[in-house]
Formats: structure tokens, sequence, C-alpha cells
């Protein structure tokens, strides 16, 4: 394992070849407020950050990542276009004993940029495949927006819509989720006899929890609406599970994704900025006839990616974390910018894995 010095030295080379791109250097406090992470991620997020009390500031969290204050500092002040880089450590809870570091070196590039949001992506990949040449990696490519763009044209509620975009980032219970608005399995035993019960807050057990009697019947209320839904049309089921099983050359996965666009007509707008972005890429000089395309890709990595997802691994050691990782997203600049947004993507590079797999 390469020594720090030798890591932060790699570090600061990527640095400057992303600042010959045309990126400014920025920083980002080690400790970070613990309000605006919990605001975006849930309660979630403390399973992989480590949280402490500050007797002035409140609750902090050691940077899980750059994303979050890099896209608040732009949001505040930035002018766009823009594009910033950054290194330094992250820090990320260990829950088991499984090798992975709770500490590493991360070097960023980011791109603020409302004009051309499908050449910022080629742009943001282009600059990472190439700073990664010496390296023998593997490139894998998706695009969470397409799956948010077919659970917004399912012929279902809203708030069942709402549930499954909520979700996307845990594969898990997103699939339970859809297979029980779908009908594919039944309600469980207990929550049907809540739903159907005359009166089901009528009880005897004393009330405990955070909860009050009105959040529980609005709760109840929901359940109830939600499981009076007709199930999805199974079609629309069978083309989420197209969507989902896409793993192919991004061309093919384009010709496939413009055939399901005719029963899902609202997948066109996302599928065109896909082949947008593939004649992008290609004009510079990326070989997209070879370019893996996942349509799951990128769902289990922090919840703000919302459109193209990419990673980089190491060819001859598919144990090893990725290389590098980035995407689009958009949604966290609304999120975050107080009523302004701006389409923004970024990658990170690890340098400690770089070092690794360096030949």
């Amino acid at each position: 394992m390469a020594s720090k010095a030798d890591i932060r030295a790699a570090a600061a080379r990527y640095l400057d070849g992303f600042t010959a791109a045309g990126a400014d250097i920025v920083e980002a406090d080690i400790l970070q407020p613990a309000e605006a992470l919990l605001d975006l991620y849930g309660e979630d997020i403390r399973a992989r950050a480590y949280v402490t009390q500050d007797p002035l500031r409140g609750e902090q969290m050691l940077r899980p990542d750059f994303t979050v204050p890099v896209v608040q500092m732009h949001m505040a002040d930035g002018a766009a276009p823009a594009r910033y880089t950054y290194m330094g450590e992250v820090f990320r809870r260990q829950e088991t004993e499984t090798g992975r570091p709770s500490e590493y070196m991360q070097v960023g590039y980011e791109v603020f940029d409302r004009d051309a949001p499908e050449a910022a992506d080629a742009e943001v990949f282009a600059l990472i495949l190439n700073a990664l040449a010496p390296l023998n990696v593997r490139a894998v490519t998706g695009d969470i927006g397409i799956l948010k763009a077919a659970i917004a044209g399912l012929n279902t509620s809203d708030r069942r819509k709402a549930a499954l975009s909520r979700h996307i980032w845990r594969p898990r219970r997103f699939r339970a989720l859809l297979d029980r608005f779908g009908g594919r399995t039944e309600i469980p035993a207990a929550r049907a006899a809540l739903l159907t019960a005359s009166d089901p807050m009528r009880t005897d057990v004393p009330l405990t929890g955070l909860r009050t009697r009105t959040q529980i019947a609005e709760r109840i209320s929901a359940l109830q609406h939600e499981a009076s839904q007709p199930p999805i049309p199974e079609g629309e089921m069978a083309l989420i599970d197209t969507i989902l099983e896409l793993r192919e050359t991004a061309p093919n996965v384009l010709i496939a994704l413009r055939d399901i666009a005719v029963d899902l007509p609202e997948l066109r707008p996302s599928v065109e900025r896909m082949a947008l972005r593939l004649d992008a890429l290609a004009a510079r000089g990326i070989d997209v006839d070879t370019l893996e395309f996942d349509a799951g890709y990128g769902r289990t990595a922090l919840e703000y990616y919302d459109g193209f997802v990419f990673g980089f691994y190491a060819a001859k050691r598919p144990e090893l974390p990725p290389v590098a990782t980035g995407g689009r997203y958009d949604a966290l600049t609304r999120v975050l910018g107080q009523g302004r947004e701006i389409p923004a993507v970024g990658g990170v590079i690890r340098p400690g894995i770089a070092l690794e797999i360096a030949p």
C-alpha cells in the first residue's frame, strides 16, 4: 500500500491536471454541519458518517464527500459557468471489517454550466479518463435520469411514484415497493388487517413513540388510499424490468431505449439527452461503440446523482473499489440553491487506488 505522502503527491498531480483544464482550486471544511446532510440523505447518512457534537455549532460530521460543500459554496456566490477542483481526505465509517479505509484522499473536478449539459458530461468523463490513461481501467456508464423518467411515466398515483423515486438508491426496497404496487406481492398480513379495520386507531395499548395520534391517523389514511389504488399495469411493470436489465454497449442500449420509449413516451427526453451525450463523448475521442452502459449503475451511491453516472474500475483487480466515479446532480443545486439552480456534473479520483494499480 502506498504511503500517505505518495498518495498526496499523486493527488497533487491530478489537481494540477484539473487546474490546467481551467478549474479553480477550492477548499472545504473537514467538519460539515450535519443538518444539511441529514436533510439530503435522511438518517441513513449516520450509518456511513462520523458524527460529533460541537457546543457552539451543534451536530457536525466529518465530510463524507466534497460535492455538497462545493455546491453550497457555488450556489451562495459562484458565477456561471464555473469549474472547480479540490483535493483532501473524506471519511466513511465502516460498520464491519471490510478492509475498506475509513479515511482516504479524493481529487475532484466539478462543472456548473447551464448552456450545454451533455457537453459538460463528456468533458468531465473524458478529462478523468485521460488522467487515468496510464492505468488499465474499465469504464462503466449509466443514467439515473432514465429510471426516474420511467417512474414518472407509470400509470399510478403520484404518491406511489414519489415513493419509488425516493428509493431508487435502495434497490431491494425499490423492488419490494414496485412488486407490491404492481400486484405481484400481497400486502403483509399485519398491515392488511390494519388497513381493513373499521377503526384502526381504537386500541387499549398506550401510545408510545414520537408520533402523535393525529400523525398516526394521517399515515394510516395514506396507506389506505394507496391500498385502494389499482395495480400498475403489468405491461408497464415489464418495461421497468427491461430497463433495469439493460447492460450492453451504449449504442445498443440507446436503440433498446428508443424502442421502449414508443410505449413509454415520458422516456423520450432522457433518451435523446443520452444520444446527445454519446455524440459529445465521440467528439472528444471516446470510443462509444465499446462503452459499457448499465441502466442500474449508480443506484448504491450517494443519493444526489439524478442523471449521467460513471465509474472507472481496475480491469485486473475487480475486488478493489472504483478508481474514479462521478455523475450529474442537477437536483442537488435546486435543494441547496434557495430558489436558484444550475445544471452540474462532477467526478472524483481516488489516488490511493490509482497508485495501487499503477504499472
